[in-house]
């Protein structure tokens, strides 16, 4: 049994996991009001993995997580009115509410986001591990990912790329049984994650990812291990969650008694008790954790609600990086005074009829016209057609 921290951290660690989970129950709350559009992942019952391994990082390391990333912005110190803002689609998110979800972003507190694509922040957090030591400095990146992830191409390269390099990123696999609505032994060969990344040279260990003391211990030992050897290492988190893959799941795929099972061993009344036990916190104190929890959450839902929708003039604001000799109006405007009978539309046509290329397709060109008929099935400016 792993010991405890000194009391003002255990306290810190279990109010965190506390408003981790009073914000995700509060914002699947929000989805079924409509409050919240698109995708909703929930990392209830993961708690103790978020928590455990972000305290072993120290305020200078990255984390870069997926998209079942609201506790990992939380963890890392984005205030729950701007994580929610985000949630909610408004210009006070921690993404301006551009993100959503799935996207979550803190640079000013090192956490780089969370992706949408399984598997795409892998080779990014190898990015990260290269600038920090092309930058000579001692910060290391943890990346957390899920047990699907580990099956995607993004896994090996990376992994194979991080140790080759000898790049320092810790990465963390959250195990949590299932690949979306696929259990773990049916979408993975190897089910002993930690060891996936063996031949490629990365060492594997492993905590109990519903112990926040066990997380935390084994993740400060692979995060100092990293530091010092400035190599790779694999850590596999065993956890559950305990609602479906996202707000849309109908769960079918596992059973009440199983989910039942695993919600016995939940983190954060495990952790409480194990507190008031040893004497570090009481009955009441944990009830006032829990309802300072509530109202912070409470009052991120007020900010939120109240915080504007981004202008509709900023649809286009951070897609393109335009200087003065950067062209191409047509990236971003969207007035229909640009149409074909402007001088910018009739370049293309005047430079094309100087060239090689046939009458017919400059015309389709400079008219913005289909020109599959002349240029053997391709679409309008040369572009292939889409799939059906």
């Amino acid at each position: 049994m792993s010991d405890l921290p000194e009391p003002d951290l255990a306290r810190e660690w279990l109010a965190t996991m506390m408003l981790i989970r009073r914000f995700e129950e509060r914002a699947g709350e929000m989805y079924a009001r409509a409050k919240i559009g698109g995708f909703l992942h929930l990392s209830i019952g993961e708690e103790a993995t978020i928590v455990g391994s972000a305290r072993a990082l120290r305020d200078s390391d990255y984390l870069i997580s997926t998209y079942r990333s609201h506790g990992h912005a939380l963890v890392r110190g984005t205030p729950p009115e701007n994580v929610m803002a985000e949630l909610f689609g408004r210009v006070d998110g921690c993404s301006h509410g551009r993100g959503g979800s799935m996207h979550m972003f803190d640079l000013a507190r090192r956490f780089m986001g969370g992706y949408g694509i399984v598997g795409g922040n892998l080779p990014i957090a190898a990015g990260i591990g290269l600038a920090s030591d092309y930058k000579g400095s001692e910060d290391i990146t943890l990346c957390t990912f899920g047990d699907g992830a580990s099956n995607q191409g993004t896994f090996g390269e990376t992994l194979n790329l991080a140790a080759l390099w000898r790049l320092p990123v810790v990465f963390m696999v959250t195990n949590n049984q299932f690949g979306m609505g696929t259990a773990l032994r049916r979408h993975s060969a190897v089910t002993d994650l930690q060891r996936k990344g063996e031949s490629l040279g990365v060492p594997g260990m492993r905590c109990d990812g519903m112990d926040v003391l066990d997380t935390h211990a084994v993740l400060s030992e692979a995060v100092e291990r990293v530091r010092e050897d400035r190599r790779p290492v694999l850590v596999e988190a065993v956890t559950y969650r305990f609602r479906g893959h996202s707000m849309a799941d109908p769960e079918q795929y596992r059973t009440k008694e199983e989910v039942a099972e695993w919600r016995a061993r939940d983190p954060i009344p495990a952790f409480a008790e194990r507190l008031i036990a040893e004497g570090v916190i009481d009955e009441a104190e944990r009830e006032r954790m829990d309802a300072d929890a509530l109202a912070r959450v409470d009052a991120a839902v007020e900010f939120a609600d109240a915080s504007p929708f981004p202008a509709a003039e900023s649809l286009h604001d951070d897609i393109y990086v335009l200087d003065p000799q950067t062209h191409g109006w047509y990236s971003v405007e969207t007035t229909p005074e640009r149409g074909e009978d402007s001088p910018e539309a009739a370049e293309p046509a005047a430079a094309a009829e100087e060239s090689e290329i046939p009458q017919q397709l400059t015309h389709a060109l400079a008219a913005g016209e289909d020109s599959s008929e002349h240029a053997g099935g391709m679409g309008a400016a040369g572009e292939a057609p889409e799939d059906g």
